[in-house]
């Protein structure tokens, strides 16, 4: 970790950089899946800092989604821990978030986790052409799998069941 955190002290705000910044939020976990990073996920987009004023730009996964007040308040605290109290948390929907922002990294954490990730970029219009999907269980690799649910245990994951292993997983759907 940056030597700026170490101590979980103050410093002078005109030696905090833009990278500071990005590293301390690049900390927070997705208050859904806290196995993986607002950063990781693709949802932190931008910091604007002028010694003064910290402008956040986040993208939601969708609109309406509930983890967005929790993730700005989340933000919110992590400045403030800084010593930066002007935040602007600004969300941005254009470009729309994409599951191709998600890092191979927090794929692979979701794997682990017991979440199928996505299977392949958003531009797959697979579904539109009545094909099947392709997963792997996480539990077992199987891909012997059926979906039970278009609806998962939040709205961007659908519910499967691996019919080898017999286990429930979430899928997190392509978007």
């Amino acid at each position: 970790m940056n030597s700026v955190f170490r101590n979980n002290t103050t410093m002078n705000l005109t030696q905090l950089s833009k990278e500071d910044i990005l590293l301390a939020l690049s900390e927070i976990p997705d208050p859904e899946i806290p196995v993986i990073t607002i950063e990781e996920l693709g949802i932190l987009r931008d910091v604007k800092w002028d010694c003064i004023t910290c402008t956040i730009v986040i993208t939601p996964t969708y609109t309406g989604c509930p983890a967005m007040k929790v993730i700005e308040d989340d933000i919110r605290i992590k400045l403030k821990s800084l010593g930066i109290e002007n935040i602007i948390v600004e969300l941005v929907y254009s470009p729309a978030w994409t599951t191709d922002w998600i890092s191979d990294t927090a794929k692979e954490k979701l794997e682990k986790y017991g979440i199928a990730p996505p299977e392949h970029s958003s531009v797959d219009k697979g579904t539109l052409l009545g094909k099947p999907r392709d997963l792997r269980c996480p539990h077992c690799s199987s891909k012997n799998v059926q979906m039970i649910s278009q609806f998962g245990s939040t709205a961007c994951k659908a519910l499967y069941r691996c019919l080898d292993c017999r286990e429930p997983f979430d899928y997190f759907k392509c978007i």
